[in-house]
């Protein structure tokens, strides 16, 4: 298994997969370091991109395994190397959200994230907001 940020060279794979940003913010997101890779035995399986909420908190705003890879601790992985490198640049918590009709609800709650609020946009269900305060990773 290998975790690390994405490289320019491999814009046209990410975005075979990642088909929820332009191939222009994908290219702004891998020179920002905003995008890490999963891969096992060589192969590309996964990803999380992040941004910034409020231009100063990390937000998570997509975790993707590969459907082959799910339930092996592979997310899990994703999210605490993103978390220790958000640690290493001085952020105190992180923030991520989900549809109140997804699974990953549980997920991020396992992972010691908060619930902090909701949203509500028309004809969409739910999406719940979710806070992690990061000195939690060393209690």
């Amino acid at each position: 298994m290998e975790i690390r940020y994405a490289k320019a060279d491999e814009l046209e794979m990410i975005a075979e997969y990642d088909d929820h940003l332009s191939k222009e913010e994908l290219k702004n997101a891998i020179a920002m370091k905003r995008i890490i890779l999963l891969f096992i035995d060589g192969e590309y399986e996964g990803w999380l991109r992040f941004n910034l909420f409020w231009d100063n908190i990390p937000f998570m705003n997509m975790l993707f395994i590969s459907e082959e890879q799910r339930g092996k601790g592979y997310g899990r992985k994703l999210v605490e190397f993103w978390e220790h490198e958000m640690e290493k640049q001085g952020y105190e918590f992180v923030m991520t959200s989900t549809q109140s009709d997804e699974e990953a609800q549980f997920f991020y709650r396992k992972l010691g994230y908060t619930d902090r609020g909701a949203l509500v946009l028309p004809d969409e269900p739910l999406e719940i907001i979710f806070y992690k305060n990061l000195s939690e990773n060393n209690s």
